[in-house]
């Protein structure tokens, strides 16, 4: 079971898929980005081999979204908002996005992909 989520902004605008890994995994971001060995973007790759080192199971299906009510409990999405594609992540009906704070709905974004993380 996912413990509950502490918010962390993402330290630079290339560092969101790190800040999502420090939310749930309860490790600092700077300490994320050391382990993947990468302060800038991450891949999908990336995500899952981190989350898995760290005792998680993420789905190998990517699933696409429309609303919050399609979501499983826990996922990290992949979003594509205006700027960029971007890695926020969704937990027990709260989004805690690294650029755009804690939210009740998705950030303004076209595209909404995840993977059900366990």
């Amino acid at each position: 079971m996912i413990k509950e989520i502490k918010y962390i902004h993402e330290p630079t605008d290339l560092q969101c898929g790190q800040a999502v890994l420090a939310m749930l995994s309860d490790i600092p971001v700077g300490q994320v980005a050391e382990e993947l060995n990468n302060f800038k973007e991450t891949n999908l790759k990336e995500m899952k081999a981190f989350l898995s080192s760290h005792g998680f199971k993420i789905s190998d299906e990517r699933k696409q979204a429309q609303s919050k009510s399609e979501l499983p409990p826990t996922a990290l999405l992949s979003l594509e908002t205006p700027r960029c594609w971007h890695w926020s992540l969704f937990s027990n009906g709260i989004f805690y996005d690294p650029e755009h704070g804690v939210m009740q709905d998705f950030p303004v974004c076209n595209r909404k992909y995840y993977w059900e993380i366990y």
